[in-house]
């Protein structure tokens, strides 16, 4: 197994958390960026600097390299361990970070639109899309811990409850803020 082999995952599991970080926030400032357009001036210019700068340094700063140093220790990994390859929960698990990838990009591609205050997006969308990461993030932990005694069933059924339950959980906070808009 290598005698590194434990701190590796360690730093695997560390940049695990740091990218789902920015992965969780960075949508949230998303959605702030682009209900400060709907503001007037001055406030819109000073929040859109703001946010900006907030994004640019946590996408580049924490998301981007965390995501990269996560993919190097886990293809690491997978050279000591290549057994796991074989594997079928590991195959699942690699599907789920094509997706992750997938939506790191599509990310990365609003990002670059909300630099150049382009809004192309609303922020109830933002919300949404913010629980992308959450379902990846549960997917994947349910199925590196379960591993093959994963049961196909229960965690499809599992994934479907917990978007409804994100779902019903947004429109009860968009019914809070619309009661009370400091919310």
């Amino acid at each position: 197994m290598g005698e590194y082999y434990n701190y590796i995952k360690a730093l695997h599991l560390i940049f695990v958390v740091t990218w789902f970080a920015g992965l969780f926030y960075i949508p949230r400032l998303f959605v702030y960026h682009i209900e400060a357009q709907e503001k007037p001036e001055p406030d819109r210019q000073i929040l859109s600097q703001q946010l900006k700068l907030m994004s640019k340094r946590l996408w580049y700063i924490i998301t981007w390299p965390s995501a990269i140093l996560c993919t190097l220790f886990a293809i690491w990994l997978l050279i000591l361990m290549p057994g796991w390859l074989s594997q079928s929960w590991m195959h699942v698990k690699l599907l789920f970070v094509v997706l992750l990838i997938a939506y790191h990009l599509k990310t990365h591609l609003m990002f670059i639109q909300l630099q150049r205050d382009q809004v192309k997006y609303s922020s109830n969308f933002m919300r949404i899309w913010n629980e992308g990461a959450t379902l990846v993030l549960f997917a994947v932990t349910f199925l590196v811990i379960l591993k093959s005694a994963f049961n196909w069933i229960y965690g499809v059924v599992g994934i479907f409850v917990l978007v409804i339950l994100l779902m019903l959980g947004i429109r009860l906070y968009k019914r809070i803020r619309n009661r009370n808009p400091d919310a």
